[in-house]
């Protein structure tokens, strides 16, 4: 059975640090891509950040450039998203998303909320 579980989210004030995990089970881990994506209330979804199966490409939305860090260890099948200096327009679900052709599997989110 496929999941990923997402975890880390929570309350943290303006400036502040966050890392968020997703763990991985039920497919080949190293042969997918790994995105986070998160949805601001009233929002469309965005793309935050993408990381290939090897880790060797990395892509970021300019909203995080800079700040955000997208990592994966295949031997633990996570990816992690390491937030600095959060800002309070960061304030959204941040959703984990495995992609490969032939599959599209999702997480059910972590709330993370930028406010002092």
């Amino acid at each position: 059975q496929v999941q990923l579980v997402e975890s880390g989210g929570g309350l943290v004030q303006p400036g502040g640090s966050l890392r968020l995990s997703c763990a991985a089970t039920g497919f080949t881990f190293s042969n997918y891509f790994m995105r986070w994506y998160r949805r601001a209330p009233g929002k469309e979804r965005e793309l935050v950040a993408n990381i290939t199966p090897r880790g060797n490409d990395i892509y970021y939305a300019d909203s995080v450039k800079g700040r955000f860090t997208i990592s994966r260890d295949n031997d633990k099948n996570t990816v992690y998203l390491r937030m600095n200096t959060l800002k309070p327009e960061d304030t959204a679900v941040y959703y984990c998303n495995a992609w490969r052709f032939g599959g599209d599997y999702w997480g059910q989110g972590t709330q993370v909320t930028v406010s002092s």
